[in-house]
Protein backbone atom coordinates (compact mmCIF):
# COMPACT_ATOMS: atom_id res chain seq x y z
CA UNK A 1 0.00 0.00 0.00
CA UNK A 2 1.79 3.42 -1.29
CA UNK A 3 0.56 6.08 1.41
CA UNK A 4 0.38 9.53 -0.32
CA UNK A 5 -0.73 12.91 1.85
CA UNK A 6 -2.25 16.29 0.25
CA UNK A 7 -1.34 19.40 2.19
CA UNK A 8 -3.23 22.10 1.27
CA UNK A 9 -5.10 25.24 2.47
CA UNK A 10 -8.52 24.63 1.34
CA UNK A 11 -10.60 21.55 0.04
CA UNK A 12 -14.03 20.96 -1.08
CA UNK A 13 -16.24 20.59 0.23
CA UNK A 14 -15.27 21.79 3.24
CA UNK A 15 -13.51 24.95 2.24
CA UNK A 16 -13.32 26.49 -1.08
CA UNK A 17 -11.99 30.04 -2.89
CA UNK A 18 -10.70 28.63 -5.93
CA UNK A 19 -9.40 25.37 -7.90
CA UNK A 20 -7.18 24.34 -5.85
CA UNK A 21 -9.70 23.00 -3.96
CA UNK A 22 -11.77 21.09 -6.33
CA UNK A 23 -8.14 19.63 -6.94
CA UNK A 24 -7.86 18.71 -2.89
CA UNK A 25 -11.68 17.38 -3.00
CA UNK A 26 -12.05 15.48 -6.30
CA UNK A 27 -8.33 14.14 -6.31
CA UNK A 28 -7.51 11.80 -3.64
CA UNK A 29 -11.23 10.03 -4.40
CA UNK A 30 -9.98 8.53 -8.07
CA UNK A 31 -7.01 6.51 -6.82
CA UNK A 32 -7.76 2.34 -6.25
CA UNK A 33 -8.12 2.25 -2.46
CA UNK A 34 -6.02 -1.17 -2.78
CA UNK A 35 -3.58 0.16 -4.04
CA UNK A 36 -3.26 3.51 -2.73
CA UNK A 37 -3.83 5.35 0.90
CA UNK A 38 -4.16 8.78 -0.05
CA UNK A 39 -5.22 11.48 2.88
CA UNK A 40 -5.67 15.38 2.49
CA UNK A 41 -4.74 17.46 5.69
CA UNK A 42 -6.04 21.38 5.68
CA UNK A 43 -6.42 23.63 8.96
CA UNK A 44 -9.24 23.63 10.92
CA UNK A 45 -10.99 27.05 9.97
CA UNK A 46 -14.31 27.87 11.88
CA UNK A 47 -15.90 29.17 8.68
CA UNK A 48 -16.12 25.55 7.70
CA UNK A 49 -19.77 24.67 7.54
CA UNK A 50 -20.98 23.45 11.29
CA UNK A 51 -22.69 20.27 9.51
CA UNK A 52 -19.22 18.87 9.03
CA UNK A 53 -17.30 20.40 11.88
CA UNK A 54 -19.43 18.54 14.74
CA UNK A 55 -18.74 15.36 13.22
CA UNK A 56 -15.01 16.01 13.10
CA UNK A 57 -13.38 13.27 15.86
CA UNK A 58 -10.28 14.33 18.19
CA UNK A 59 -7.39 12.04 17.63
CA UNK A 60 -4.50 13.96 19.80
CA UNK A 61 -2.93 17.29 20.36
CA UNK A 62 0.80 18.69 21.22
CA UNK A 63 2.26 22.23 21.85
CA UNK A 64 4.86 23.08 19.33
CA UNK A 65 7.29 25.52 18.39
CA UNK A 66 8.84 26.88 15.45
CA UNK A 67 10.89 30.20 15.50
CA UNK A 68 11.06 32.61 18.44
CA UNK A 69 7.77 34.06 17.15
CA UNK A 70 5.56 30.81 17.48
CA UNK A 71 5.91 29.44 20.83
CA UNK A 72 4.30 26.99 22.56
CA UNK A 73 1.16 26.56 20.28
CA UNK A 74 -1.49 24.01 20.20
CA UNK A 75 -1.82 21.52 17.92
CA UNK A 76 -5.00 19.58 17.51
CA UNK A 77 -5.66 16.72 15.11
CA UNK A 78 -8.77 15.86 13.85
CA UNK A 79 -9.89 13.54 11.25
CA UNK A 80 -12.97 13.18 9.35
CA UNK A 81 -13.39 9.79 6.88
CA UNK A 82 -15.94 10.93 3.49
CA UNK A 83 -16.11 8.36 0.43
CA UNK A 84 -13.55 6.24 1.79
CA UNK A 85 -10.78 9.15 2.05
CA UNK A 86 -9.39 10.15 5.61
CA UNK A 87 -9.12 13.72 5.78
CA UNK A 88 -6.99 15.69 8.72
CA UNK A 89 -7.43 18.92 10.22
CA UNK A 90 -4.79 21.00 12.19
CA UNK A 91 -6.47 22.77 15.14
CA UNK A 92 -5.25 25.84 16.58
CA UNK A 93 -7.76 28.73 17.50
CA UNK A 94 -5.22 31.79 17.38
CA UNK A 95 -4.79 31.46 14.11
CA UNK A 96 -8.34 29.53 12.07
CA UNK A 97 -10.95 31.10 13.98
CA UNK A 98 -11.91 33.15 10.79
CA UNK A 99 -14.71 33.93 8.73
CA UNK A 100 -12.55 33.76 5.38
CA UNK A 101 -9.51 31.13 4.87
CA UNK A 102 -7.27 34.16 3.70
CA UNK A 103 -7.01 37.56 5.59
CA UNK A 104 -3.94 39.91 5.22
CA UNK A 105 -0.62 38.30 4.06
CA UNK A 106 1.35 38.89 6.93
CA UNK A 107 -1.29 36.98 9.15
CA UNK A 108 -1.79 34.26 6.35
CA UNK A 109 2.03 34.05 6.24
CA UNK A 110 2.15 33.83 10.22
CA UNK A 111 -0.50 30.99 9.65
CA UNK A 112 0.69 28.93 7.31
CA UNK A 113 4.18 28.77 8.92
CA UNK A 114 2.79 26.87 11.67
CA UNK A 115 0.66 24.80 9.41
CA UNK A 116 3.66 23.78 7.48
CA UNK A 117 5.48 22.51 10.64
CA UNK A 118 2.29 20.97 12.35
CA UNK A 119 1.91 18.63 9.38
CA UNK A 120 4.82 16.99 9.62
CA UNK A 121 5.21 16.98 13.43
CA UNK A 122 1.35 15.55 13.45
CA UNK A 123 3.12 12.34 11.41
CA UNK A 124 4.05 10.59 14.95
CA UNK A 125 0.83 11.06 16.21
CA UNK A 126 -1.56 9.96 13.69
CA UNK A 127 -0.22 6.16 12.62
CA UNK A 128 0.41 7.13 9.23
CA UNK A 129 4.40 7.92 7.63
CA UNK A 130 3.54 8.72 4.00
CA UNK A 131 5.67 7.77 1.03
CA UNK A 132 5.29 10.99 -0.64
CA UNK A 133 3.46 14.48 0.61
CA UNK A 134 2.07 16.25 -1.93
CA UNK A 135 2.14 19.77 -1.44
CA UNK A 136 -0.17 22.18 -3.10
CA UNK A 137 0.34 26.29 -3.52
CA UNK A 138 2.84 28.73 -1.52
CA UNK A 139 0.61 28.01 1.25
CA UNK A 140 2.74 24.77 1.95
CA UNK A 141 5.95 26.00 0.54
CA UNK A 142 7.72 24.73 3.44
CA UNK A 143 7.10 21.49 4.07
CA UNK A 144 9.78 20.48 1.88
CA UNK A 145 12.08 22.70 3.34
CA UNK A 146 11.37 21.49 7.00
CA UNK A 147 11.75 18.30 5.83
CA UNK A 148 15.28 19.02 4.09
CA UNK A 149 16.04 20.75 7.49
CA UNK A 150 14.94 20.92 10.74
CA UNK A 151 13.17 17.21 10.05
CA UNK A 152 16.20 15.58 8.69
CA UNK A 153 17.79 14.87 12.12
CA UNK A 154 14.71 12.35 12.97
CA UNK A 155 15.08 8.49 11.03
CA UNK A 156 11.33 8.84 11.27
CA UNK A 157 11.62 11.62 8.07
CA UNK A 158 13.80 10.00 6.23
CA UNK A 159 12.78 8.85 3.02
CA UNK A 160 9.87 10.54 2.94
CA UNK A 161 9.42 12.63 -0.83
CA UNK A 162 7.60 16.08 -1.42
CA UNK A 163 5.94 17.12 -4.59
CA UNK A 164 5.41 20.50 -4.92
CA UNK A 165 2.13 21.87 -7.37
CA UNK A 166 1.94 25.69 -8.27
CA UNK A 167 -1.97 26.05 -9.27
CA UNK A 168 -1.29 30.14 -9.23
CA UNK A 169 2.55 31.27 -9.79
CA UNK A 170 1.69 34.86 -8.99
CA UNK A 171 1.17 33.94 -5.37
CA UNK A 172 4.41 32.94 -3.46
CA UNK A 173 4.03 34.46 0.29
CA UNK A 174 6.69 36.91 0.15
CA UNK A 175 7.87 38.78 3.38
CA UNK A 176 11.21 40.44 4.80
CA UNK A 177 13.86 37.88 5.94
CA UNK A 178 13.56 39.23 9.58
CA UNK A 179 10.47 38.03 9.99
CA UNK A 180 10.61 35.16 8.26
CA UNK A 181 13.46 34.04 10.49
CA UNK A 182 11.54 34.89 13.30
CA UNK A 183 8.35 32.53 12.31
CA UNK A 184 10.47 29.66 11.03
CA UNK A 185 13.46 29.25 13.24
CA UNK A 186 15.23 28.76 10.21
CA UNK A 187 19.14 29.69 9.90
CA UNK A 188 20.43 32.25 8.54
CA UNK A 189 22.08 30.72 5.93
CA UNK A 190 18.90 28.84 4.39
CA UNK A 191 17.85 32.67 2.96
CA UNK A 192 20.47 33.15 0.32
CA UNK A 193 19.34 33.59 -3.26
CA UNK A 194 19.83 29.51 -4.22
CA UNK A 195 17.12 28.78 -1.70
CA UNK A 196 14.32 31.34 -0.07
CA UNK A 197 15.72 34.89 -0.80
CA UNK A 198 13.81 36.32 -2.96
CA UNK A 199 14.76 40.00 -3.98
CA UNK A 200 16.36 40.88 -0.87
CA UNK A 201 12.58 38.79 0.88
CA UNK A 202 12.27 35.68 1.76
CA UNK A 203 9.45 33.42 -0.25
CA UNK A 204 7.94 30.53 1.18
CA UNK A 205 6.94 28.78 -2.57
CA UNK A 206 10.45 29.78 -3.71
CA UNK A 207 11.40 27.73 -0.92
CA UNK A 208 8.99 24.63 -1.90
CA UNK A 209 9.92 24.79 -5.11
CA UNK A 210 14.16 24.45 -4.42
CA UNK A 211 13.46 21.91 -1.71
CA UNK A 212 10.75 19.49 -3.35
CA UNK A 213 12.14 16.32 -4.98
CA UNK A 214 9.50 17.38 -7.91
CA UNK A 215 7.30 20.10 -8.94
CA UNK A 216 4.10 19.83 -11.30
CA UNK A 217 1.65 22.69 -12.40
CA UNK A 218 -1.54 22.26 -13.65
CA UNK A 219 -1.10 22.37 -17.75
CA UNK A 220 1.49 21.38 -20.05
CA UNK A 221 1.66 24.85 -21.42
CA UNK A 222 1.97 26.87 -17.91
CA UNK A 223 4.53 24.02 -17.01
CA UNK A 224 6.69 25.54 -20.10
CA UNK A 225 5.21 29.07 -19.78
CA UNK A 226 6.83 29.73 -16.04
CA UNK A 227 9.77 29.10 -17.46
CA UNK A 228 9.78 32.34 -19.36
CA UNK A 229 10.42 36.16 -18.38
CA UNK A 230 6.65 37.11 -19.24
CA UNK A 231 4.94 34.70 -17.34
CA UNK A 232 7.23 33.45 -14.47
CA UNK A 233 6.75 35.77 -11.81
CA UNK A 234 10.29 36.12 -11.30
CA UNK A 235 11.28 32.63 -9.91
CA UNK A 236 11.19 31.89 -13.86
CA UNK A 237 15.38 31.10 -13.59
CA UNK A 238 14.65 28.41 -10.82
CA UNK A 239 11.39 26.67 -13.01
CA UNK A 240 13.97 26.62 -16.02
CA UNK A 241 17.03 24.97 -13.93
CA UNK A 242 14.70 22.37 -12.48
CA UNK A 243 12.85 21.87 -15.89
CA UNK A 244 13.77 17.90 -15.57
CA UNK A 245 11.74 17.91 -12.49
CA UNK A 246 8.84 19.15 -13.55
CA UNK A 247 5.83 18.78 -15.69
CA UNK A 248 2.11 20.02 -16.05
CA UNK A 249 -0.96 17.38 -15.47
CA UNK A 250 -4.75 19.29 -16.46
CA UNK A 251 -6.82 18.75 -13.94
CA UNK A 252 -10.12 17.50 -14.09
CA UNK A 253 -13.65 18.35 -13.35
CA UNK A 254 -16.09 16.02 -11.16
CA UNK A 255 -18.06 14.38 -14.20
CA UNK A 256 -20.86 13.43 -11.48
CA UNK A 257 -21.31 17.58 -10.63
CA UNK A 258 -21.51 18.70 -14.07
CA UNK A 259 -23.61 16.12 -15.70
CA UNK A 260 -26.45 17.76 -18.20
CA UNK A 261 -28.49 14.47 -18.25
CA UNK A 262 -28.71 14.44 -14.74
CA UNK A 263 -27.77 18.18 -13.03
CA UNK A 264 -31.03 18.96 -10.38
CA UNK A 265 -30.04 23.09 -10.81
CA UNK A 266 -30.46 23.36 -14.51
CA UNK A 267 -34.08 23.65 -16.00
CA UNK A 268 -34.19 21.00 -18.53
CA UNK A 269 -31.44 17.66 -18.62
CA UNK A 270 -29.83 16.76 -21.40
CA UNK A 271 -27.00 15.11 -23.18
CA UNK A 272 -25.68 14.44 -26.86
CA UNK A 273 -28.34 13.66 -28.35
CA UNK A 274 -30.89 15.84 -27.03
CA UNK A 275 -29.15 19.29 -26.57
CA UNK A 276 -30.48 20.52 -30.12
CA UNK A 277 -33.85 20.90 -28.64
CA UNK A 278 -33.41 20.69 -25.11
CA UNK A 279 -30.49 23.69 -24.55
CA UNK A 280 -32.82 26.12 -25.97
CA UNK A 281 -35.13 25.45 -23.27
CA UNK A 282 -32.97 26.43 -20.41
CA UNK A 283 -31.86 29.43 -22.76
CA UNK A 284 -35.05 30.85 -22.71
CA UNK A 285 -35.65 30.25 -19.14
CA UNK A 286 -32.55 31.62 -18.09
CA UNK A 287 -33.44 34.98 -20.22
CA UNK A 288 -36.70 35.71 -18.51
CA UNK A 289 -35.44 34.89 -15.08
CA UNK A 290 -32.33 37.72 -16.07
CA UNK A 291 -34.91 39.73 -17.88
CA UNK A 292 -33.15 39.42 -21.35
CA UNK A 293 -34.98 39.39 -24.25
CA UNK A 294 -36.39 36.23 -24.68
CA UNK A 295 -35.16 34.47 -27.76
CA UNK A 296 -33.62 31.14 -28.60
CA UNK A 297 -32.04 32.62 -31.86
CA UNK A 298 -30.24 35.20 -29.68
CA UNK A 299 -26.16 34.37 -28.97
CA UNK A 300 -25.80 34.06 -25.62
CA UNK A 301 -22.04 34.36 -24.32
CA UNK A 302 -21.36 32.96 -20.91
CA UNK A 303 -18.62 34.58 -18.28
CA UNK A 304 -17.85 33.17 -15.03
CA UNK A 305 -14.59 34.10 -13.65
CA UNK A 306 -13.11 36.66 -10.97
CA UNK A 307 -13.28 39.32 -12.19
CA UNK A 308 -9.34 40.82 -11.73
CA UNK A 309 -7.11 41.78 -14.33
CA UNK A 310 -5.85 37.89 -14.64
CA UNK A 311 -9.03 37.30 -16.78
CA UNK A 312 -8.91 39.64 -19.86
CA UNK A 313 -11.63 41.95 -18.73
CA UNK A 314 -10.09 44.96 -19.73
CA UNK A 315 -10.02 43.69 -23.58
CA UNK A 316 -13.66 43.33 -22.67
CA UNK A 317 -14.44 46.55 -21.84
CA UNK A 318 -12.27 47.85 -25.09
CA UNK A 319 -14.53 46.20 -27.31
CA UNK A 320 -17.56 45.53 -25.32
CA UNK A 321 -19.62 48.14 -27.98
CA UNK A 322 -18.65 45.84 -30.95
CA UNK A 323 -19.76 42.56 -28.85
CA UNK A 324 -22.97 43.42 -27.91
CA UNK A 325 -24.79 43.68 -31.02
CA UNK A 326 -28.65 43.32 -31.79
CA UNK A 327 -28.25 39.26 -32.07
CA UNK A 328 -26.11 38.49 -28.65
CA UNK A 329 -26.32 38.81 -24.89
CA UNK A 330 -23.53 38.63 -22.21
CA UNK A 331 -24.30 37.19 -18.98
CA UNK A 332 -21.59 37.73 -16.42
CA UNK A 333 -21.03 36.07 -12.80
CA UNK A 334 -18.54 37.13 -10.51
CA UNK A 335 -17.18 39.01 -8.01
CA UNK A 336 -13.86 40.51 -7.73
CA UNK A 337 -11.94 43.99 -8.45
CA UNK A 338 -14.61 46.76 -8.11
CA UNK A 339 -13.71 48.37 -11.66
CA UNK A 340 -14.33 45.38 -13.03
CA UNK A 341 -17.77 44.90 -11.18
CA UNK A 342 -18.72 48.39 -12.00
CA UNK A 343 -17.71 47.88 -15.45
CA UNK A 344 -20.65 45.17 -15.68
CA UNK A 345 -23.12 47.10 -14.03
CA UNK A 346 -22.69 49.72 -16.61
CA UNK A 347 -22.60 47.90 -19.74
CA UNK A 348 -26.04 46.14 -18.03
CA UNK A 349 -27.81 49.40 -17.13
CA UNK A 350 -26.68 50.31 -20.84
CA UNK A 351 -27.98 47.47 -22.34
CA UNK A 352 -30.46 45.77 -20.21
CA UNK A 353 -31.93 43.41 -22.55
CA UNK A 354 -28.25 42.05 -23.41
CA UNK A 355 -26.32 42.11 -20.73
CA UNK A 356 -27.00 40.74 -17.61
CA UNK A 357 -24.56 41.64 -14.74
CA UNK A 358 -24.78 39.11 -11.69
CA UNK A 359 -22.10 40.64 -9.31
CA UNK A 360 -21.98 37.13 -6.83
CA UNK A 361 -20.92 34.12 -6.91
CA UNK A 362 -23.73 31.56 -7.29
CA UNK A 363 -23.24 27.66 -7.90
CA UNK A 364 -26.59 27.12 -8.64
CA UNK A 365 -27.18 29.84 -11.26
CA UNK A 366 -23.57 29.44 -12.94
CA UNK A 367 -24.89 25.54 -13.69
CA UNK A 368 -28.12 27.25 -15.12
CA UNK A 369 -25.42 29.80 -17.38
CA UNK A 370 -23.60 26.45 -18.37
CA UNK A 371 -26.57 24.83 -19.57
CA UNK A 372 -28.14 27.79 -20.96
CA UNK A 373 -25.15 29.76 -23.15
CA UNK A 374 -24.02 28.90 -26.74
CA UNK A 375 -20.61 30.30 -26.21
CA UNK A 376 -18.24 31.03 -23.15
CA UNK A 377 -15.60 33.11 -23.54
CA UNK A 378 -12.32 32.94 -21.48
CA UNK A 379 -9.62 35.89 -22.54
CA UNK A 380 -7.37 35.07 -19.81
CA UNK A 381 -3.54 36.95 -19.68
CA UNK A 382 -2.24 33.73 -18.16
CA UNK A 383 -4.09 30.55 -17.12
CA UNK A 384 -2.70 28.02 -15.39
CA UNK A 385 -5.23 25.45 -15.91
CA UNK A 386 -9.17 27.01 -16.16
CA UNK A 387 -12.04 24.62 -15.24
CA UNK A 388 -14.52 27.16 -17.02
CA UNK A 389 -13.65 25.19 -20.70
CA UNK A 390 -13.66 21.98 -19.23
CA UNK A 391 -17.28 22.39 -17.78
CA UNK A 392 -18.36 24.25 -20.97
CA UNK A 393 -17.52 21.21 -23.38
CA UNK A 394 -19.53 19.11 -21.01
CA UNK A 395 -22.61 21.16 -21.46
CA UNK A 396 -22.35 21.51 -24.81
CA UNK A 397 -21.29 25.00 -24.66
CA UNK A 398 -18.63 26.08 -27.22
CA UNK A 399 -15.29 27.71 -25.44
CA UNK A 400 -13.77 31.53 -26.87
CA UNK A 401 -10.56 31.58 -25.62
CA UNK A 402 -6.72 32.78 -25.79
CA UNK A 403 -3.92 30.19 -26.41
CA UNK A 404 -2.62 30.46 -22.95
CA UNK A 405 -1.56 27.63 -20.02
CA UNK A 406 -5.03 25.01 -20.10
CA UNK A 407 -6.81 26.99 -22.21
CA UNK A 408 -4.42 26.07 -24.88
CA UNK A 409 -3.91 22.87 -24.12
CA UNK A 410 -7.48 21.61 -23.52
CA UNK A 411 -9.43 23.50 -26.61
CA UNK A 412 -8.77 23.13 -30.19
CA UNK A 413 -9.68 25.43 -32.90
CA UNK A 414 -11.94 25.31 -34.97
CA UNK A 415 -11.27 24.70 -38.89
CA UNK A 416 -14.00 25.31 -41.12
CA UNK A 417 -11.86 23.32 -43.87
CA UNK A 418 -11.48 20.52 -42.71
CA UNK A 419 -14.47 20.86 -39.92
CA UNK A 420 -12.04 19.59 -36.67
CA UNK A 421 -11.65 21.84 -33.85
CA UNK A 422 -14.20 22.23 -30.62
CA UNK A 423 -13.89 26.01 -29.75
CA UNK A 424 -12.56 29.22 -30.76
CA UNK A 425 -9.06 30.22 -30.06
CA UNK A 426 -7.11 33.72 -30.41
CA UNK A 427 -2.85 34.00 -29.91
CA UNK A 428 -2.28 37.29 -28.77
CA UNK A 429 -3.13 39.53 -25.87
CA UNK A 430 -5.56 41.98 -27.87
CA UNK A 431 -9.25 42.99 -27.85
CA UNK A 432 -9.57 43.43 -31.74
CA UNK A 433 -8.25 39.66 -32.32
CA UNK A 434 -10.36 38.77 -29.80
CA UNK A 435 -13.16 40.47 -31.22
CA UNK A 436 -12.33 39.42 -34.34
CA UNK A 437 -12.88 35.21 -32.95
CA UNK A 438 -15.76 36.23 -31.13
CA UNK A 439 -17.80 37.46 -34.65
CA UNK A 440 -16.15 34.82 -36.49
CA UNK A 441 -17.78 32.40 -33.96
CA UNK A 442 -21.14 33.96 -34.50
CA UNK A 443 -20.91 33.77 -37.95
CA UNK A 444 -20.56 30.26 -37.86
CA UNK A 445 -23.17 29.49 -34.95
CA UNK A 446 -25.53 31.68 -37.28
CA UNK A 447 -24.26 30.58 -41.19
CA UNK A 448 -22.79 26.98 -40.57
CA UNK A 449 -24.95 25.65 -38.26
CA UNK A 450 -24.61 21.88 -39.16
CA UNK A 451 -21.05 22.82 -38.22
CA UNK A 452 -21.81 24.09 -34.94
CA UNK A 453 -23.62 20.99 -33.64
CA UNK A 454 -20.55 18.57 -34.81
CA UNK A 455 -18.38 21.23 -32.78
CA UNK A 456 -20.69 20.44 -29.21
CA UNK A 457 -20.61 16.86 -30.29
CA UNK A 458 -16.81 16.56 -30.29
CA UNK A 459 -16.97 18.76 -27.22
CA UNK A 460 -19.43 16.57 -25.28
CA UNK A 461 -17.37 13.26 -26.04
CA UNK A 462 -13.59 14.51 -24.22
CA UNK A 463 -13.05 13.03 -20.99
CA UNK A 464 -12.00 15.49 -18.34
CA UNK A 465 -12.94 13.73 -15.54
CA UNK A 466 -9.97 13.18 -12.75
CA UNK A 467 -10.02 9.32 -13.94
CA UNK A 468 -8.06 10.43 -16.87
CA UNK A 469 -5.74 12.74 -14.85
CA UNK A 470 -5.56 9.87 -12.26
CA UNK A 471 -3.05 7.81 -14.22
CA UNK A 472 -0.41 10.49 -14.79
CA UNK A 473 0.06 11.04 -11.34
CA UNK A 474 -0.18 7.44 -10.05
CA UNK A 475 3.15 7.48 -12.91
CA UNK A 476 4.82 10.03 -10.89
CA UNK A 477 4.34 8.53 -7.45
CA UNK A 478 5.16 5.65 -8.38
CA UNK A 479 8.62 6.89 -10.88
CA UNK A 480 9.06 8.98 -7.17
CA UNK A 481 9.03 5.68 -5.13
CA UNK A 482 11.47 4.39 -7.62
CA UNK A 483 9.24 1.57 -9.09
CA UNK A 484 8.92 2.41 -12.76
Amino acid sequence: MKKILFAASECVPFIKTGGLADVCGALPKEFDKAYWDVRVVIPNYSCIPEHFRSQFQYVSHFWMDAGPYIRGKYVGILKYVMDGVTYYFIDNQDYFNCSTPYGDIRSDIEHFVFFDKAVLSMLKHIDFRPDIIHCHDWQTGLIPVYLKNEFSADSFYWGIRSIMTIHNLKFQGVWDIKTMQGLTGFSRNLFTPDKLEFKKDANMLKGGLVYADYITTVSDTYAQEIQTDYYGEGLNGLLSARHFDMQGIVNGIDYNVYNPSTDPKIYATYDAESFRKKKAINKERLQADLGLAVDKRKYMIGLISRLTDQKGLDLINYVMDGIIDDYTQLVVIGTGESRYENMFRHYAWKYPDRVSANICYSDDLAHKLYAAADAFLMPSRFEPCGLTQLISFRYGTVPIVRETGGLKDTVIPFNEYDNTGDGFSFCNYNADEMLYIINYSKHIYYDRKRQWNQMIDRGMTKDFSWNASKFRYEGLYNYLLGEV
